[in-house]
């Protein structure tokens, strides 16, 4: 696994670059030796924050977790990865069984924790609604007059759809399909 550690705010230390890259190498054994990992380390204010995304055969996997120790966060967000491994591995299996996850890996997986394997996904209601153009802005004030967490719209200015959506530290984001 090719792993890149940065720092946002402040200068990411040989112990803590060395810390996460031996806590993500435990999780070495489920990808195969080209899978990309990103390590994000930031100070916000008094919070610790570190960010760990995965990268392999068009699936991301992520894990965001803040803490008071930078260490420790490091330790809770690869625990959180290596749980969404444990809970997906069966449909993850299915989506790249053409090399980028290593099955062998999975034989006794469940045994170390007892976790039980997601159920199949079931769609419980779909919704449709008809798509106006408006500014992101616009989106914004409708998500919020709905009291939901995001928004589907149609972006006036690319005539393309987007979502924005609330993000955990109060603040708004907006994805755009890839051109």
């Amino acid at each position: 696994m090719k792993i890149k550690v940065t720092g946002k705010n402040f200068e990411v230390t040989e112990a803590l670059k060395e810390k996460a890259i031996k806590k993500l190498s435990k999780l070495e054994k489920f990808f195969n030796a080209d899978t990309e990992a990103q390590v994000m380390m930031s100070v916000q204010k008094s919070r610790q924050v570190v960010e760990i995304t995965i990268f392999f055969n068009g699936v991301v996997m992520r894990a965001e977790v803040a803490h008071e120790d930078m260490y420790a966060a490091i330790d809770k967000a690869v625990d959180r990865l290596e749980g969404q491994i444990r809970k997906n591995k069966t449909r993850l299996a299915k989506k790249i069984h053409d090399g980028a996850f290593k099955l062998e890996s999975f034989s006794d997986f469940n045994v170390e924790n007892n976790v039980e394997e997601e159920p199949e996904f079931k769609v419980v209601r779909t919704k449709r609604f008809a798509i106006k153009p408006m500014s992101v802005d616009e989106a914004i004030l409708q998500m919020n007059l709905l009291g939901h967490e995001f928004f589907v719209f149609s972006n006036a200015e690319t005539l393309e759809t987007n979502v924005v959506y609330r993000r955990k530290d109060g603040n708004y984001g907006l994805i755009e399909p890839e051109r």
